[in-house]
C-alpha cells in the first residue's frame, strides 16, 4: 500500500513538472503560433449592421432590410473552436532512448505543449494511444483538468501489446471523428504500409506527423560485440560494432531509409515535424508553426 501511494505521489510530481515546463514554453513561445497556425473550421453568423458603401452585396440580410426599411448586412466571425486529437504510438520501440530521454518521454513533452496550447485557445483535446490495437481512447474535452488526465494516461499506461499497426489507429480515428479535427500522430514509424491510411486521413483532417527519432537510428557507436533486441518482436541479434565496415554500412542504410521516408511523405503532401530524443523540441516546433502560418 505504501509503495502504491509513493508511486502515485511520484506520478503526480512528474505530471506537475511536465505541466510547469510545458506551460512556460506555451506562454513564451507557442500560444500565438498555435492559434495562427490552425484556422477554425468555418464561420458563423454574429450580428447585423447598416450597409456601408463598399460592402459586399452578397452579405445583405434581405429580411432585416425589409423589416427596417433600410439596407443591412450580415456580420460573421470565424468559428475558432477546434478539436485537437493526440495519437500516440505506444509500442515497444517507443520505450527506447540512448541519450536524454526515451521516445515516449519525448512524445509526452510534445503532447503537453500541444494540449496546453489548445486549451488556452479554448479548443478540445482528445487522446488515442495505440499499438497493433487501440489501447486507450479519451474523447476530446476542454480544460486544464482534462489535459492532466491525458498526461497521466500517457505516462502511466502499460499497453497490452508491444507491436505497431498505424492503419488500425487511423481507421479508428476515421470512424469516431466525423468533424474536421487537428490530428497529431506521434510515432517512430516502425511499421509498413501506412501510406494510404495517412493519405485518406489527411484529406479530411488537419493531419500532422511527428516523427520521433534517436541518435542510434542514425549511427551506431564503435563498441565491440553488441547484442540487440527488437523491442516489438523480442528477436535478438549480435552485431560486430567494432567493424568499421559494418558501422559505415549501417549509417548508409539508415540515411537512405530517412531520405526515402522524406520523399514518400512529401509526395503524399503530409506535414511532418522531425524530433530526436537528444534535442530540444523548441527549434523544430517553431519552424513548423512558422511554416503553417504561411500555409494557412
Amino acid at each position: 500500500m505504501q509503495r502504491s501511494v509513493r508511486n502515485m505521489k511520484d506520478l503526480a510530481q512528474t505530471i506537475r513538472r511536465i505541466e510547469i515546463r510545458s506551460k512556460r514554453l506555451v506562454n513564451e513561445l507557442f500560444r500565438g503560433e498555435y492559434h495562427s497556425s490552425f484556422k477554425g473550421h468555418g464561420i458563423e453568423f454574429n450580428n447585423v449592421r447598416e450597409y456601408s458603401y463598399g460592402d459586399d452585396v452578397r452579405t445583405i440580410d434581405w429580411n432585416t432590410s425589409a423589416r427596417k426599411n433600410d439596407l443591412y448586412v450580415k456580420l460573421f466571425t470565424e468559428e475558432r473552436e477546434r478539436t485537437l486529437l493526440l495519437v500516440i504510438d505506444g509500442s515497444g520501440s517507443m520505450l527506447f532512448g540512448s541519450r536524454r530521454r526515451t521516445k515516449k518521454e519525448l512524445a509526452t513533452e510534445v503532447c503537453a505543449v500541444l494540449a496546453l496550447s489548445a486549451i488556452m485557445n479554448n479548443d478540445k483535446v482528445g487522446l488515442l494511444i495505440f499499438t497493433d490495437r487501440v489501447e486507450k481512447f479519451i474523447p476530446p474535452r476542454k480544460g486544464r483538468s482534462h489535459v492532466l488526465v491525458i498526461l497521466e494516461e500517457i505516462i502511466s499506461i502499460k499497453p497490452q501489446s508491444r507491436k505497431t499497426d498505424i492503419n488500425a489507429a487511423l481507421s479508428f480515428i476515421r470512424s469516431i471523428q466525423k468533424r474536421q479535427a487537428i490530428v497529431f500522430l506521434l510515432t517512430d514509424l516502425i511499421n509498413e504500409h501506412y501510406e494510404k491510411a495517412m493519405q485518406i486521413l489527411n484529406a479530411k483532417h488537419d493531419f500532422v506527423l511527428i516523427h520521433l527519432g534517436d541518435p542510434l537510428d542514425r549511427e551506431m557507436p564503435r563498441a565491440g560485440l553488441l547484442q540487440l533486441r527488437d523491442p516489438e518482436t523480442g528477436e535478438e541479434i549480435v552485431v560486430d560494432a567494432a567493424s568499421r565496415k559494418m558501422l559505415v554500412r549501417y549509417k548508409k542504410m539508415q540515411r537512405e531509409q530517412r531520405e526515402a521516408l522524406r520523399k514518400q511523405l512529401s509526395s503524399l503532401k503530409i506535414d511532418v515535424v522531425y524530433l530526436e530524443t537528444n534535442r530540444s523540441i523548441i527549434g523544430a516546433l517553431n519552424t513548423f508553426f512558422r511554416y503553417r502560418e504561411k500555409k494557412v
